[in-house]
């Protein structure tokens, strides 16, 4: 399968090869969202990488940076404090709900989904748990771990930020924070796991499954657990 530069209903998928700083990236979408909801761009969504960054979110309180060895930036998504960096796969979601069901937590609910369904093609089991944001598995030790974020905003119904998933990421570098506020889970990846999946690899399984997740938009959803949105 080669990777299209298009989604259905003319969304422009977007993979960038090189590390984007995540500055750029949160400036470049905050224009492009401002665009979108004028009438004056594509929907996008876009497939990257970052070099290593804390980010946090509008519910981050500073007793969860333990250790800024890394750049903090505030990055106006809902949620508590995240890691990204090498190694994780970030997609950033821009689409405008006026167009399908106008429903927030409908839309967190079906990237959840979408990011459930691709792990397991890969053997995985992903899950929601209540009360914890994020995509959940069970950890090589039995225990339950985080393998995947989910943090979104919504401007005038038009959507940024989105998901992360640990592919192969350096797990030590999540050490400086407490991940989204959860102190008693770790968090994990699919090369812990034991499966050597390259970006490649992800994005045309995530892909093959972008028509469901649009289908998902179409329809209200029930509510997603905890609040990882921020809708204004």
């Amino acid at each position: 399968m080669t990777i299209p530069d298009t989604l259905p209903g003319d969304i422009e998928l977007r993979v960038s090869r090189e590390p984007v700083p995540y500055r750029a990236a949160l400036e470049e979408m905050q224009v492009r969202n401002a665009a979108i909801a004028a009438g004056e761009a594509r929907e996008l969504v876009w497939l990257l990488e970052h070099p290593p960054v804390y980010t946090a979110g509008t519910s981050a309180a500073s007793a969860e940076l333990l250790d800024p060895r890394f750049e903090v930036v505030e990055a106006g998504r809902g949620g508590r404090y995240t890691y990204h960096g090498p190694g994780q796969r970030v997609g950033y979601i821009l689409l405008d709900l006026k167009k399908r069901a106008r429903d927030a937590r409908g839309f967190v609910h079906a990237v959840e989904g979408w990011v459930i369904d691709t792990l397991r093609d890969f053997g995985i089991e992903g899950f929601r748990s209540e009360g914890r944001i994020g995509i959940w598995t069970q950890d090589i030790d039995g225990r339950e771990a985080k393998i995947g974020a989910i943090g979104v905003r919504i401007r005038k119904w038009v959507t940024m930020h989105g998901f992360a998933v640990n592919i192969r990421p350096d797990l030590s570098h999540f050490t400086g924070i407490v991940p989204c506020g959860i102190e008693e889970f770790g968090v994990t990846s699919l090369a812990r796991l034991g499966h050597d999946v390259d970006f490649d690899t992800w994005d045309k399984a995530l892909i093959a499954r972008a028509d469901s997740f649009l289908a998902a938009l179409e329809r209200p959803c029930p509510p997603a657990d905890g609040k990882p949105e921020t809708h204004e």
